[in-house]
């Protein structure tokens, strides 16, 4: 008898762990990824570094529906100038944008369902997160002050928003076109026909929209409640009907009639579900590019979620016949789908590499599109504070990318490089002349101090100008590959042997004083960032680098030192979380462990690694949380990188550093072709790296070795 119950018993638990394996394994990529995850703020002091005044930035993610680098992006807002419009803690919710980033910008052509009376300066609804979910391409809300359930899907240019109504309400559609992330210049919506009403809301650029809806508009009507003003679209006497009110939105920035092409090529013909389940199957895809085994559920979540958020930027700004508004205000079409900038200063670091992977078609039409952007400005494109162009169009080409105008971008580049102007590099003179770039003779800098940032650019230039370098050599440019080369070391004249740091110079030399490394700028000496979090970076040199110590031992030492002083409670936006000195909240650090590689300490650095992916993108109590800011999917994509066991360190070279993965085993669809990462032990410590049965030396494996579509094996102690 106790046999044959243990036996039941077994074979009862054999039937559920098999039950949990299939039923693990119809689930498709994107059934992990959970789009809530970033759009949480941190509050706690011990998760932040420090005790907070004020909300600090989180990662400015938003959980509305998006198809990869589309024009659309349908998300609910909750306040109105905050990063992406969606913040998690907040309890209404306002509209329905079609455009985020996370950048406190975009939010574009409000839209939402009501019902009743109207009062405009008070028209948003409660919501519960227990009424509300969201999948790739998909979002839904139910909106308490209406009791409407609302659903909102999308394709590349166009939203499809669903309303279903209690039994008895009146359907109306409200737009709050006055208002934006971004200042509106001008807005316009009218009735153009029984089922359709059009217009345009202008910030900088014009975003047109042509919707049509499945009940008759009766008129557009406009509400003031002093001096604020919304539209209410109303329909003939719908009450009895139970049908949902369904609305089908084109956009353009080029034109109404471009808006509506739009919406017929993409949806006009399909109703939501087929709409929903062909955004899912384009997620899917994109997503089945890297297919994980092992690691732990919530492992898998999160690298999908980051994956996923990865590709949401830049968005298309070109319609399906091919035009779009160009720098100069002019209709064209080059031929390419032409794309907004990338973020340069944040994702030129891991991101926009990532993307040439994956959508390597998607990053030739970027290059095409700052590059048309570049020919009108005389530069190519910026963003923020960095240049970094060159790093994104040299590390496309090197890996083999050629599907854009190599020369044409080259010339930009260049013009970056030598060229002093409106859209160049600040400062560029001076850092030609002098080699490097002084800071400014300032009393009394404070966190929000306006000045040079001088380090940060001394240092990013020297970087720029190696990227510039390996495309000159590369198209046997010798003269400029010699010019550019010599500046590489720019970045040295900014090291103080006193304080083994990188430290500001005033124009005739001295180093700036007093000097505190632990305090942070947002653009003194350093941009976002203190002298311990600025001073380890050379990406194009570490060898050089180091050399800067007295020893390899010196260099430890302080390295070491960088990972335990404690952070002395600054407090700033946007510099969160912290492993002694070190911020993953902010990126400008984000290449500090793998310095450890350089002296032959390989596991300190997968230490501070794994401490990082398991511990600081699910934090909060809702383990929703970024450690920061993500950054137009910068941050997403250092953890996508790392999880799988390559990073590319120095982006501009055609090669990545190898990492101890999270996951057993990953396989990579690179160009059309499979390579496999397995990791062999559960240990820090590499011991070796084979790649086709081979073993390589040292830990790079160039883009080229990974596109014969061999397997990684990533060996451990």
């Amino acid at each position: 008898m106790y046999k044959r119950n243990k036996f039941i018993i077994i074979g009862a638990i054999m039937l559920i762990v098999v039950g949990c394996y299939a039923q693990e394994s119809k689930k498709r990529l994107t059934d992990y990824v959970n789009p809530f995850i970033g759009t949480t703020t941190l509050w706690d002091s011990i998760d932040l570094g420090y005790k907070p005044t004020r909300r600090a930035w989180g990662a400015e993610a938003y959980p509305g529906a998006s198809v990869p680098n589309s024009m659309v992006q349908v998300t609910p807002v909750t306040m109105w100038r905050s990063g992406s419009g969606y913040q998690y803690e907040d309890t209404v919710i306002y509209a329905f944008a079609h455009t985020s980033k996370g950048h406190w910008n975009l939010c574009y052509v409000p839209l939402v369902a009501v019902s009743g009376e109207i009062a405009p300066k008070s028209y948003y609804s409660a919501y519960s997160h227990d009424k509300e979910s969201a999948s790739p391409g998909y979002y839904q809300v139910y909106l308490q002050k209406y009791d409407i359930n609302a659903e909102v899907t999308s394709t590349l240019r166009c939203a499809f928003h669903r309303y279903t109504y209690k039994k008895g309400k009146n359907k109306r559609l409200l737009a709050d076109l006055a208002r934006s992330n971004e200042h509106v210049r001008d807005w316009k919506i009218e009735k153009t026909s029984d089922n359709v009403f059009t217009g345009y809301q202008q910030t900088g650029p014009t975003f047109y929209f042509y919707a049509v809806t499945n009940h008759k508009i009766k008129d557009v009507e406009k509400l003031k409640e002093g001096d604020t003003e919304v539209s209410i679209v109303n329909f003939f006497d719908n009450k009895d009907i139970n049908d949902p009110l369904e609305m089908k939105v084109g956009f353009s920035y080029v034109s109404i009639e471009n808006a509506r092409m739009n919406l017929e090529a993409e949806m006009l013909a399909k109703d939501f579900d087929q709409v929903r389940s062909e955004a899912t199957n384009t997620w899917d895809t994109l997503l089945s590019k890297i297919q994980v085994s092992g690691g732990t559920g919530e492992q898998r979540e999160t690298f999908y979620s980051t994956l996923y958020r990865a590709f949401l930027w830049p968005i298309l700004l070109s319609d399906v016949n091919g035009e779009f508004v160009n720098g100069r205000g002019e209709v064209v079409n080059k031929g390419f789908r032409y794309y907004s900038d990338p973020s340069f200063w944040d994702d030129y670091r891991n991101k926009l590499i990532l993307l040439g992977m994956i959508s390597p078609d998607v990053a030739a039409d970027v290059i095409s599109s700052i590059t048309d952007r570049g020919e009108i400005r005389g530069f190519m494109p910026s963003f923020f504070h960095g240049d970094h162009a060159s790093t994104f169009v040299t590390g496309s080409y090197l890996r083999g990318i050629r599907n854009f105008d190599v020369q044409a971008a080259y010339k930009l580049l260049l013009n970056n490089a030598f060229v002093e102007g409106k859209g160049g590099r600040p400062h560029i003179k001076e850092y030609m002349e002098r080699g490097w770039i002084s800071e400014m003779d300032i009393k009394g800098p404070k966190l929000e101090t306006v000045a040079k940032a001088a380090v940060t650019k001394t240092q990013e230039y020297a970087y720029d100008d190696y990227a510039t370098a390996l495309l000159a050599k590369e198209l046997a440019d010798k003269e400029n590959y010699d010019r550019l080369m010599k500046r590489t070391d720019s970045y040295k004249h900014l090291f103080d042997p006193s304080t083994q740091l990188m430290r500001g110079r005033l124009e005739n030399g001295e180093w700036i004083t007093p000097f505190s490394p632990e305090r942070p700028f947002y653009e003194y000496m350093y941009r976002e960032a203190n002298g311990w979090q600025s001073t380890f970076f050379a990406l194009h040199d570490p060898e050089g680098f180091i050399a800067l110590y007295p020893s390899k031992e010196a260099f430890e030492t302080k390295l070491d030192s960088l990972f335990v002083i404690p952070w002395k409670n600054y407090e700033a936006h946007n510099l969160t979380t912290f492993i002694g000195q070190y911020c993953h909240g902010n990126q400008p650090g984000h290449s500090i462990p793998y310095m450890y590689y350089f002296i032959d300490k390989q596991e300190k650095a997968q230490k501070i690694l794994n401490k990082i992916l398991n511990e600081q993108y699910r934090m909060g109590p809702e383990r929703l949380a970024y450690c920061g800011m993500d950054d137009a999917g910068e941050m997403s994509s250092w953890y996508v990188l790392n999880a799988i066991g390559l990073y590319t360190y120095s982006p501009a070279d055609p090669h990545y550093i190898v990492t101890v993965p999270l996951f057993d085993k990953v396989v990579f669809n690179l160009d059309g072709k499979n390579f496999t990462i397995k990791r062999k032990g559960t240990g820090e410590k590499i011991t070796d790296i084979s790649y086709g049965g081979k073993k390589i030396d040292g830990y790079f494996i160039t883009h080229q070795q990974l596109k014969e579509g061999k397997e990684l094996v990533v060996s451990t102690k």
